[in-house]
């Protein structure tokens, strides 16, 4: 049995005092997947909001992806902009450190993850909850704590007796050293300060514009210059502040950020929060996340996975994140201004989220998941195309594919359409197609966009590998991109291009060799790339993304029969899908880090792999299934720092899990079919709009039970395990019997 180490750092004292059964935040622990390559934070956010207020403990390398990790002991100080569980760093705007004593900002050097004024912290006085953080800074012996709002965030810190109780706001701190260009702050009252900059990062256009206000007055010293030098420091821009405490040692501070404008800011900060009722702010939020944990409830005797659950379930509700100030403004993908009466949001990562976040929040929250599908369609008509990966209004053209494509065709599919469903439709028409024009991005983005691996699927079937980098993979995903067009297009009556999108959805065909029955490159001529090596996998420079020929030879969701006939039926199929995770666990030197999480060469640590357990069900062996379900749920999952085999990438890690605990998945967003795992509970409850309920009823569930003897679904046997996502939404019960045998 697993030890919860951490169950005591969960638990905030909102948690502990609230009304027992019915607060689901105790099981909730933030901690976890803060260390190993989780990267993800334990700060205070709602669920989706504008804010994710976070310590820091390091600023440089892939696990300063976040800002927090857990194996540090200082802490920089509190920053108001975060990225959860990504693979690429960014953000870390608006830092607030409260000091004792002469305050230091001197430059300590490029390669130091520890600023001048970082304090020492332990584990024992850190609380961490849904909606709250807390820490004692041991340099200075100060209480510092945080919660958010909507739109704001509020800090309380508690000094001890002291004639010299200061706070370093510092603005030209980011992570990863991101470049600050034209950075300016001004101190517009005796509590209030204001700041504009832009920030060239992974996203090259990111405006920060912040407003703060003290609950006391503060006198102050500017530290402001323009110039890097040669030794590598950079422009700095901070204001010490010092405060006269008096008997009262606390001093609060909101803080309202907007890409927009500094009155953006503002208004953001003062609408969210009113007046500087700390607990009033944090009970609002602990409330908030009891409704959003409350959208499933579980029943199990297993209290590691309680935790995992709900951790998991916490992390679906972090990122998109709000970006519309509260008058409607926000920053467009085109780089101007615009107003919207319904909230925009961002950071898409699509080619990770189109797997099981999205269809997870058609189930439990199909109205936030619209407002989604709203700002993909809403970026789309700004850019020209739908973007791939979107973060602070700008297209990064990070990964492959074109996956806000399946995020709307699913959506639409499972029934939502409040959102301009022409708009979205034509700009899937102009994503899958090769062209330059009226696409509003740098040459370097639109490079990524539209590289011309795109007019080569549309104009010989497949992509060769002497012509681009990561070609089966691309390969692979535009047709399964195509195929979701090609189901839009179906459902619109628009049978040309039906017609058209479903053959390049079977362009998949054109990477199959059938001496080794693997997904393969191939040269310009329409010869196999040679040597070949099923093991080999180059980060950036390969025919395969994040992964080798094992891994990627599954990426199939939209035809898996076809698949199975290429591989010789269901026998055959059932056999390669068993070598795959039989065979060793090895990795070519220069492999991408993100291929982790290994049972043999299913690597669960990152996406490609997500859909592939699922595929025996698809070939008569659904005991594959339950088995290997049942190993990545107990083995790769756990209440620990470092209990994520891989990054949680958005919530689509802890979104797989998720579904697969409940007991079923969706392997083809764009087709509204579950296929049933292995459920890990007695029983899950789904509350659905109307009143209704969705059961799934686990009989003869353990550890030792983890194969399905039978399913029933509303007391009719079902005789293959999948079941469609209308059955799911009518209401109803799922019944599994368990056994210890297959």
């Amino acid at each position: 049995m697993r030890k919860l180490i951490l169950s005591l750092s969960c638990l905030c004292f909102f948690a502990l005092l609230a009304s027992g059964a019915n607060d689901l935040t105790k099981f909730v622990n933030p901690l976890i997947g803060t260390g190993g390559h989780g990267h993800l934070f334990p700060g205070a956010v709602v669920p989706h909001g504008m804010l994710q207020v976070s310590p820091d403990t390091r600023v440089y390398g892939w696990d300063a992806c976040s800002g927090y990790y857990y194996g540090d002991s200082t802490i920089n100080g509190f920053s108001h902009t975060h990225l959860t569980g990504t693979g690429c760093c960014d953000l870390g705007d608006v830092l607030l450190m409260p000091t004792v004593g002469k305050q230091h900002a001197e430059f300590v050097g490029s390669d130091m993850q520890g600023k001048a004024y970082a304090s020492g912290f332990s584990h024992k006085n850190e609380i961490a909850c849904p909606g709250y953080y807390s820490v004692l800074l041991d340099r200075y012996g100060v209480k510092a704590e945080i919660t958010t709002a909507k739109t704001a965030a509020i800090h309380r810190y508690t000094f001890p007796a002291t004639d010299s109780a200061g706070v370093i706001l510092d603005f030209d701190y980011t992570l990863e050293r991101q470049r600050n260009i034209g950075m300016w702050v001004k101190v517009i009252s005796d509590t209030e300060i204001i700041g504009h900059k832009r920030t060239e990062g992974w996203a090259k256009y990111q405006y920060t514009n912040f407003y703060v206000k003290f609950s006391r007055p503060f006198t102050y010293t500017m530290i402001s210059d323009t110039c890097a030098d040669a030794n590598g420091k950079w422009p700095q821009c901070k204001v010490l502040l010092h405060f006269n405490l008096g008997a009262d040692r606390e001093v609060l501070a909101k803080v309202g950020i907007s890409a927009v404008d500094t009155d953006g800011a503002r208004m953001n900060a003062e609408t969210g929060i009113k007046d500087w009722n700390f607990d009033a702010v944090q009970q609002a939020a602990h409330d908030a996340w009891n409704e959003y944990l409350s959208k499933i409830k579980i029943e199990t005797s297993d209290k590691d996975a309680e935790v995992s659950f709900y951790s998991a379930l916490y992390n679906t509700g972090i990122t998109p994140y709000l970006f519309s100030d509260v008058d409607g403004r926000y920053f467009g993908l085109d780089m101007k201004v615009h107003k919207s009466a319904k909230p925009i949001y961002t950071v898409f990562s699509c080619w990770d989220t189109f797997r099981a976040f999205h269809p997870l929040l058609t189930i439990i929250d199909p109205y936030t998941n619209g407002l989604f599908v709203n700002s993909l369609v809403t970026k789309a008509n700004e850019l020209g195309v739908f973007p791939m990966w979107e973060l602070e209004g700008n297209d990064t053209g990070c990964m492959i594919g074109y996956h806000a494509v399946p995020i709307v065709v699913d959506a639409f599919m499972k029934g939502y359409k409040d959102f301009d469903i022409q708009a979205a439709y034509r700009a899937c028409l102009a994503t899958a197609k090769y062209h330059r024009t009226g696409i509003k991005c740098d040459r370097g983005i639109l490079d990524c966009l539209m590289s011309e691996a795109k007019l080569y699927k549309d104009s010989i079937g497949y992509i060769p590998c002497d012509k681009q980098n990561e070609s089966v993979s691309q390969g692979l995903e535009f047709a399964y991109n195509d195929w979701c067009i090609g189901t839009f297009a179906k459902q619109l009556g628009d049978n040309a291009n039906a017609d058209k999108y479903f053959r390049l959805g079977q362009n998949y065909r054109n990477y199959f060799d059938p001496t080794t029955k693997m997904m393969r490159g191939r040269m310009s001529d329409g010869s196999w790339v040679t040597p070949f090596n099923p093991f080999e996998s180059t980060e950036g420079y390969h025919n395969y993304t994040e992964g080798n020929a094992f891994q990627w030879n599954w990426f199939v969701p939209q035809d898996v029969d076809g698949l199975i006939k290429l591989m010789g039926g269901k026998k055959q199929f059932v056999n390669q899908l068993d070598k795959l995770f039989a065979t060793e666990s090895k990795l070519t030197s220069g492999a991408a880090p993100d291929i982790s999480g290994m049972i043999g060469q299913y690597a669960h640590g990152n996406e490609p792999s997500h859909q592939t357990i699922y595929l025996f069900n698809y070939a008569g062996a659904p005991s594959h299934t339950q088995e290997l379900v049942d190993s990545v749920l107990h083995m790769l999952y756990k209440p620990l720092p470092d209990g994520l085999c891989g990054n949680d990438d958005c919530g689509q890690m802890s979104a797989w899990y998720i579904l697969s605990s409940m007991g079923f998945y969706q392997v083809c967003p764009g087709n509204p079919v579950y296929t049933i795992g292995r459920p890990l509970f007695d029983k899950v409850t789904i509350p659905l709009a109307g009143g209704k309920e969705f059961e799934i009823i686990a009989k003869n569930q353990s550890l030792k039970n983890k194969y399905v003897r039978s399913m029933k679904l509303n007391g009719k046997v079902l005789e293959k395990p999948f079941f469609t996502h209308g059955q799911l939404m009518q209401g109803g019960t799922l019944e599994v019997e368990m056994s210890a045998k297959p």
